[in-house]
């Protein structure tokens, strides 16, 4: 079971001081959005150092990362990785190609974490796990030095929530529809509707069961939630809590590729690094 856990109120992001490096639209083939996720897995797999444990996260664009990391210890160009695995779907891939596996039991602090996020709001807060494997994601990403967030730009919003899909709420299966009630009614006055996962997205389908044996609930709201440590703090105070998919104040940087270039957002302290890169700044290994 979760409990709520310390945090800090970051600052609003209007107020953040911005260094940014400013660079002129730059042309580029047509890219998908496959394509887009791919150009930021590579740019941050430039973090990974040889000796690294790196946290392997879970989902379409972590699964370039995965690939890159074992394409470059075949290569010879990194040594000596450990990775964690943040589902059993990457634990797989990760062995598939070879990369050394370990855990949090046995590596307790993270050198490097690298994953996707379903939605990056202007702070830097996420949301993730509409792929399922947000509880362990959150054990791994919340202990790592480093926690660098890959993206494409159509996962930006305003405030979280605000793409109009999925915060997902890990939860026992015991009395689901109560914990599924009792979530819904936090978060009355931001027009919060509430489903059980399952996994056909016509809703008839076998209920979606997480790596753990859990449920998930899956929260969509109408308005903005307001505070999120708030948030937080009343669904992990609701029992059959396991965990939900807000992550708040663990990016430290963010990767955002975009039909004109990349743009890499920094947290230093308390303000926000922006750098910009054209495609043709990023060819290397692409």
């Amino acid at each position: 079971m979760a409990v709520a856990y310390p945090h800090s109120t970051p600052e609003p992001a209007a107020n953040l001081m911005v260094s940014a490096a400013v660079t002129p639209p730059c042309p580029s083939a047509a890219l998908t959005q496959d394509d887009l996720k791919k150009i930021a897995a590579y740019k941050a797999v430039e973090h990974v150092k040889s000796g690294m444990v790196v946290g392997l996260g879970t989902g379409s664009t972590a699964k370039h990362a995965v690939d890159r990391i074992a394409h470059l210890l075949q290569q010879g160009k990194l040594t000596d990785i450990v990775g964690i695995a943040t589902s059993m779907k990457t634990h797989d891939q990760a062995v598939s190609l070879g990369i050394p596996l370990s855990d949090l039991d046995t590596h307790p602090v993270v050198d490097l974490a690298i994953d996707g996020a379903d939605e990056v709001d202007p702070d830097l807060n996420l949301v993730k796990g509409r792929g399922g494997s947000l509880l362990r994601e959150k054990m791994v990403e919340s202990a790592t030095t480093k926690f660098v967030v890959i993206v494409d730009e159509s996962k930006l919003v305003k405030h979280i929530g605000g793409s109009g899909l999925a915060m997902p709420v890990e939860i026992i299966p015991f009395c689901w529809s109560h914990s599924l009630k009792r979530l819904v009614n936090l978060f009355a006055d931001s027009g919060c509707e509430g489903k059980l996962r399952r996994d056909s997205s016509d809703g008839n389908g076998e209920i979606y069961v997480t790596d753990n044996g859990n449920y998930i609930i899956d929260l969509y709201f109408e308005r903005d939630i307001g505070d999120l440590n708030e948030a937080s703090d009343a669904i992990l105070r609701l029992p059959g809590i396991v965990e939900h998919g807000m992550f708040i104040g663990l990016a430290t940087s963010v990767i955002v590729a975009g039909v004109s270039g990349v743009t890499v957002k920094t947290k230093v302290g308390s303000e926000m690094e922006v750098d910009s890169f054209c495609y043709n700044d990023l060819r290397n290994g692409f």
